[in-house]
């Protein structure tokens, strides 16, 4: 299983294990795309449209996974507006158990091999200075495009759910699962919330079919006249008794009124009582990028880490 191969569902099981120990010992080393429920979401929603330029690369310890890399190589995508957009570079999400640190050259090494004369980029945790010290020995570089007011780079938000306010709705509006509404009204409420989405019927079907998917975690806020207004699913971690928000968004006819607020005070609820006693989100960080981490504080989120976005061009 060494060797460079597409990204099946069992690969992304044991990547999902290996989150889980890396988090159990040094959580501010998990990538922001290397989560448990980050890599549910991607693989179940992608998968069957976006698959065929998904490479990985397992490296074990004995049985144990301690490290993988997966690669997403140039393609097209389809968005539900109808525009296509064709992706040129090349973008590494990736992890290393600290405990196998020397691993990380071997990822790059594999990166760079699968990746010559284009465009690559990844994002290792800012807080892992050890890789950041091998990616630029490879010459990697700080991406211009993340910094700025409005810079891509991500943060990490955590809170404790030892206490969380009673959600509160407008009048009118009702909490909803996924199960109740229907896998269309699923898919619309995303992609009503994320102008160009790419997500589809099947790519929520593929979500359902990803553990640690749960239907009683996967919530939306109703209109009074039957829009989902609002949406987000809960990826529970029960190994670290943690949960993660992913994705999170509002209708724009719906916005401002506090469903946001609301539905993540009611996620929490709902996640304390399957067993989570923390909690997690990620945002865009740069200043420019206040409106979601505005969200998140208000409802008692803070800043646990970030990412560092590099990028390598040709060679």
């Amino acid at each position: 299983m060494d060797d460079s191969e597409l990204v099946t569902a069992a690969d992304v099981q044991l990547m999902q294990g290996l989150a889980q120990r890396v988090t159990a010992v040094r959580p501010d080393l998990v990538n922001s795309d290397a989560s448990v429920g980050e890599l549910a979401w991607i693989w179940g929603r992608g998968h069957a449209s976006e698959g065929q330029s998904w490479l990985r690369r397992l490296w074990f310890s004995g049985e144990v996974l301690v490290a993988w890399g997966w690669a997403c190589l140039p393609h097209e995508v389809r968005r539900s507006d109808g525009s296509v957009k064709d992706v040129t570079g090349a973008s590494l999400a990736y992890q290393v158990h600290p405990d196998h640190t020397e691993l990380v050259d071997e990822v790059i090494d594999w990166y760079d091999g699968v990746t010559v004369g284009i465009e690559r980029t990844v994002v290792p945790s800012a807080a892992d200075e050890f890789a950041l010290k091998r990616w630029a020995a490879h010459g990697y570089e700080t991406d211009p495009d993340s910094l700025g007011d409005t810079g891509s780079w991500t943060q990490l938000n955590e809170r404790d759910l030892k206490d969380v306010e009673r959600p509160v709705l407008p009048d009118g509006y009702r909490f909803r699962t996924a199960d109740e509404v229907g896998p269309q009204a699923a898919v619309q409420a995303h992609v009503d919330a994320w102008a160009a989405s790419t997500y589809t019927v099947e790519g929520y079907e593929g979500v359902r079919q990803t553990p640690p998917y749960r239907a009683d975690l996967h919530v939306l806020v109703e209109a009074p006249d039957g829009t989902m207004a609002a949406s987000t699913i809960m990826w529970l971690d029960e190994a670290n008794r943690t949960a993660q928000f992913e994705p999170v968004g509002t209708h724009p006819d719906h916005r401002r009124r506090g469903l946001g607020r609301a539905m993540l005070l009611h996620g929490m609820h709902r996640a304390r009582e399957a067993g989570a006693a923390h909690m997690t989100v990620v945002c865009l960080g740069a200043p420019g990028h206040p409106r979601a981490r505005g969200l998140y504080y208000s409802v008692g989120f803070r800043k646990f880490t970030r990412d560092a976005p590099l990028i390598k061009t040709g060679g």
